[in-house]
């Protein structure tokens, strides 16, 4: 019994090596290998601490505070046009500044052209699972996006987005961490899956009679 058991372990640990998500690659590999891996994966800690306290604190105005959109984003546009019309009376008068440049506020061309490549392959990727290229996809894609709609009516869109972005800015680093683990368990988990279908196929699925309708139509 013990062998047993210890072959079966040794089995699902070389089959966990190719990991949940592909044949040997890694997690940051998976994730684009960009700069949103590296955010994800706390490779850069400051900005991916930056992003977190900002985005949790955003939360915690709208959602404790109660803080209302427009009004925060009316206090934002005059805060920072206040903030432009000090800068630029006080430049070179009363401090060694420089005054504000409008290219020091415009969006690079790279920068607009990374987030519409990104938009377009977005919309690329839904044109061609809604045209049933790949029917498990679709189907898959519906699913998901019924899930959500459920989840969706018992959160608020505000927490639901919160609670995505915490996801993922958690449950990759776990995953990094502790990768043998996770691909241990759910490669055990598929087999131990699988071999309740064989049972569940062999005890009812093949039990169901099928033969008198085709008699049925013989005659």
């Amino acid at each position: 019994m013990a062998k047993t058991s210890f072959s079966s372990h040794s089995e699902y640990q070389t089959q966990s090596w190719l990991g949940v998500f592909g044949h040997g690659r890694t997690m940051h590999d998976n994730l684009g290998g960009g700069k949103v891996a590296d955010i994800l994966l706390w490779k850069n800690k400051k900005l991916s601490t930056a992003i977190l306290i900002g985005l949790t604190s955003i939360w915690l105005l709208f959602e404790v505070v109660e803080y209302q959109f427009i009004t925060f984003l009316c206090h934002i546009m005059i805060t920072a046009m206040t903030l432009i019309f000090v800068w630029s009376k006080v430049a070179g008068v009363l401090i060694d500044w420089r005054p504000p440049n409008i290219h020091d506020f415009s969006l690079s061309e790279s920068t607009c052209r990374f987030y519409f490549a990104k938009f377009n392959w977005f919309l690329f990727k839904f044109f061609e699972i809604s045209t049933g290229k790949d029917l498990k996809g679709f189907f898959v894609a519906i699913a998901c996006l019924w899930i959500l709609s459920v989840i969706g009516a018992y959160f608020s869109s505000l927490n639901l987005l919160y609670l995505v972005f915490l996801c993922m800015q958690i449950l990759p680093v776990l995953y990094e961490k502790y990768e043998r683990e996770v691909d241990y368990l759910a490669t055990k988990g598929r087999q131990d899956v699988k071999s309740l279908y064989r049972k569940f196929d062999s005890k009812v699925l093949t039990k169901i009679p099928r033969g008198p309708v085709k008699q049925r139509k013989l005659q």
